[in-house]
């Protein structure tokens, strides 16, 4: 049992309660209660007491949208001249590098990397949408050991494609499906509370009719949704209308790909009907303007979605492990593109503070993204004392113009402190940045003599 106490708590709730000189009793991974700071410590005097020191404690950050196995793409180079579409990027780059994946050391080493900086930017969860088409079976394990061993809290899945063949497409298929049988079966036997999962696919300008088909009936027989990229580039609509005559959207509703339990990322290039369809299908969607910007593929319409009240979170799409950018470039952004100074604060608000964290609610047991009883225990606190009042009213735009990721202090997740001061527990991490320079060196080579 413990007491993280003598803090500012800011709760995120649905009261969104805001507590000055608060705690927090922790038990078993989980809030078991929320009030004063001498109240609990009165209250429970043999609990270990954790000194906040006036710091501002709150749930920890979830990124609705990541790729871990973009890392090694840092600083690598690309042969010939550079791609000037998003088709050309897809090619030259991240398909490339997901074939040559292709032992267990890149796969985790790729992973380990930004879930360390995504805990040192206050990023407690992560759901990942993983391709490694040169070791797919047992690659999701090698990814959930990564994410324990660092103490994040994920949902996996595997980028089912038909873009190397059918033989590999049906290998992703079963590794889907393997590994989310097998979290089922420990969440039912174990009770495994830290991992989850979901069904991934690619994108429609990469699925075939009977890879939708087939997908479809595998994850209604276990219970579960999608992931899935959706009208990211223009390329995706115009491999949609040739292959259906209809655009994207369109073309997975025929395929029941869409739903309650479905994550569809990106939503770029959709028109007011395909907006409907996934307000209709009660579809989820989730943003990343980072990344978008950088492939320069467009602007989703976050505004459209708000209007018609799409539940819209925001993620990194493997193009930083810090929320701390994806959100302040999610404010900024809807402004130039609207040219209008007012729009994007709300929305973004909504998508980091609240959103997120009813996504994870969809694939988890318990409240995660809030502070409040019976939720996982998934915290962070931040070396900041605002030099202005501080309520739960503008604590967003303390956020976007004061918080920045270095002034992550403490993580805790599941109930387990991960960083304390600053440095991470239970590893080593310059020697794990070491050997993922190391390994990512000879992938390199791999690469280059492909």
């Amino acid at each position: 049992m413990k007491i993280i106490g003598n803090g500012s708590i800011l709760t995120l709730n649905k009261k969104n309660e805001f507590i000055p000189d608060g705690a927090l009793l922790i038990e078993d991974g989980i809030i078991k209660g929320i009030g004063k700071t001498e109240e609990l410590r009165n209250k429970y005097p043999d609990a270990e007491f954790i000194d906040a020191e006036h710091r501002l404690v709150m749930p920890g950050f979830l990124n609705a949208h990541m790729h871990l196995y973009s890392t090694f793409a840092r600083g690598m180079s690309l042969k010939g001249k550079a791609p000037k579409t998003f088709k050309e990027i897809l090619e030259k780059l991240w398909w490339k590098l997901d074939k040559n994946l292709t032992t267990k050391e890149e796969i985790y080493y790729s992973a380990v990397v930004p879930l360390i900086e995504g805990i040192k930017s206050g990023t407690t969860g992560i759901i990942d949408h993983h391709a490694s088409f040169g070791l797919i079976d047992g690659s999701l394990d090698i990814l959930e050991k990564a994410a324990k061993d660092i103490g994040v809290r994920s949902v996996l899945c595997y980028e089912t494609s038909d873009r190397w063949g059918k033989a590999l497409r049906d290998a992703s298929i079963r590794e889907n499906v393997r590994y989310i049988s097998r979290v089922k079966k420990n969440a039912r036997e174990y009770g495994e509370t830290l991992t989850s999962a979901t069904f991934g696919m690619h994108a429609s300008l990469t699925l075939s009719d009977e890879t939708l088909e087939k997908s479809k009936r595998e994850a209604d027989d276990l219970g579960v949704g999608f992931h899935i990229h959706v009208a990211e580039g223009i390329e995706d609509v115009e491999d949609a209308l040739k292959k259906s005559g209809k655009r994207v959207v369109e073309r997975l509703n025929d395929f029941g790909i869409l739903g309650d339990k479905t994550l569809a990322i990106h939503c770029i290039h959709v028109n007011e009907k395909e907006i409907n369809i996934l307000r209709d299908t009660n579809t989820m969607i989730v943003h990343n303007p980072e990344s978008n910007m950088n492939n320069a593929v467009g602007v989703a319409p976050i505004m459209e979605f708000f209007k018609k009240n799409i539940l819209t979170g925001i993620g990194t799409d493997g193009y930083t492990p810090s929320m701390f950018e994806s959100a302040k470039v999610s404010y900024i952004l809807p402004k130039l593109h609207y040219r209008d100074p007012r729009v994007g604060g709300k929305e973004t608000e909504e998508m980091l503070f609240k959103n997120n964290s009813k996504i994870f609610a969809k694939f988890f047991d318990r409240p995660v993204g809030v502070i409040e009883k019976g939720a996982y225990a998934d915290i962070i606190l931040l070396d900041y004392f605002p030099p202005t009042p501080f309520n739960e009213s503008n604590a967003f735009y303390h956020f976007i113009f004061g918080m920045r990721e270095n002034m992550v202090n403490t993580v805790m997740v599941n109930g387990r402190i991960v960083m304390k001061d600053h440095k991470m527990r239970g590893i080593d991490e310059k020697e794990i940045m070491a050997k993922s320079r190391e390994v990512a060196k000879k992938f390199w080579e791999k690469m280059e003599n492909e």
